[in-house]
């Protein structure tokens, strides 16, 4: 028997060969990848998205964002999605899409699992707060958060910090090598993380405001989507009581989404028959759900925003948030010695104000809860937040 060769010690067939026989012309193969700003050599038997995959789940950023907001905190109860329960949905539904039109499936759960790694503590009312007290620094924003955090935060590897990211995985947050990729679109995998992290938000909000009770079914069935999902459930099974409604109905919206994206994207991708990725590129948008079921969408995330994301409830709390977030920026700016020495030593190369922000944007709920109110014992604390109020 022949010993296999140096490249495939295992004499296992490679990604390489496996891709080629499983992805369409129009899928970004492992082989084409522009690969990482540090070189590295390849693995015998992992693909460079799969060890991106990998690199983003060891990272520390990934494991807080299991107590890290989605829409709702804490204080509301222990139903509803995290940031880390969330970022898992949208990598179950990035994958069975992508795996449908025989996309990188690597590349896509690698973005999916990374695409909300930025987020700060207190969902969106955390990514406001800081984006006001940084706007000198120019701004923040979650998707140029992801970028520093696996660039320059997270120290994993000996000779540089970050860790290493193809090119690829990092243009799912928005990445481009250069002026001429800024103008092109992204790849199909990015696209269709972007659409499935539409479906599962909008669906799973609803879920997660029903079972807090800022909700009721009927007034969510005021929503033609949700009410068109609700009468495809009550004609395949009868005399459901509410909670086995509210699931049917879940399931049938990210089902039914699904599924228009396959169907709509399929037949864009037959009329365009692109011939490789880079044509891509140069095209307009191809992974996207029908105009018919785009409307309706529009109309369920519409209907969200006013009756759950401003309900009373919600504001009450997110705040509060604010004002502790605030408060706290306030009192490391003036005190960056305060900081943990990993950050304290930054400060004379990023600023205070950036390296505040990095700080407070990688806390999770409770430890920015916690932080807030051991802080406030400190007798220095009045005059350094006296301006927050």
């Amino acid at each position: 028997m022949m010993n296999p060769p140096a490249d495939n010690p295992f004499g296992l067939q490679t990604v390489a060969e496996r891709e080629r026989l499983l992805l369409a012309p129009y899928a970004v193969f492992s082989a084409d990848s522009r690969g990482r700003q540090h070189p590295e050599a390849q693995h015998p038997y992992r693909g460079p998205f799969q060890r991106d995959r990998d690199r983003v789940i060891h990272t520390a950023a990934y494991r807080r964002l299991s107590h890290k907001t989605q829409v709702f905190t804490g204080e509301l109860g222990d139903y509803h999605r995290s940031r880390l329960t969330h970022t898992l949905e949208v990598s179950s539904v990035a994958r069975t899409v992508a795996r449908a039109l025989r996309l990188n499936e690597d590349l896509v759960e690698a973005m999916a699992l990374l695409h909300d790694i930025g987020h700060p503590p207190f969902g969106h009312a955390g990514e406001d707060t800081l984006d006001e007290l940084l706007v000198d620094e120019g701004g923040f924003s979650h998707n140029r958060q992801a970028l520093r955090i696996v660039q320059l935060l997270e120290k994993r590897y000996r000779g540089f910090t970050g860790i290493n990211l193809s090119y690829e995985v990092l243009e799912g947050q928005g990445f481009r090598a250069n002026k001429e990729a800024a103008a092109e679109q992204p790849s199909l995998e990015a696209q269709v993380v972007d659409a499935a992290d539409s479906i599962a938000y909008n669906s799973h909000d609803a879920d997660d405001a029903l079972q807090l009770g800022l909700l009721t079914i009927d007034d969510l069935l005021e929503v033609p989507l949700w009410r068109t999902a609700a009468e495809r459930v009550g004609r395949s099974a009868a005399d459901l009581d509410d909670l086995e409604l509210r699931q049917g109905v879940v399931h049938e919206l990210i089902d039914w989404q699904a599924s228009d994206l396959l169907r709509h994207s399929a037949e864009e991708l037959r009329a365009a028959d692109y011939r490789n990725a880079d044509e891509v590129r140069r095209q307009p948008r191809t992974i996207r759900q029908s105009d018919e079921l785009a409307e309706q969408k529009g109309e369920l995330e519409r209907f969200l925003f006013q009756r759950v994301y401003r309900h009373p409830q919600v504001l009450k709390v997110r705040q509060r948030a604010q004002n502790q977030l605030s408060e706290m920026f306030a009192y490391f700016v003036a005190h960056p010695k305060q900081l943990p020495l990993s950050f304290s030593s930054r400060v004379a190369d990023e600023g205070p104000q950036r390296t505040v922000g990095d700080y407070l944007a990688g806390m999770t709920d409770r430890f920015a809860q916690s932080s807030h109110q051991q802080l406030r014992m400190r007798p220095d604390w009045r005059t350094s937040t006296a301006a927050t109020g």
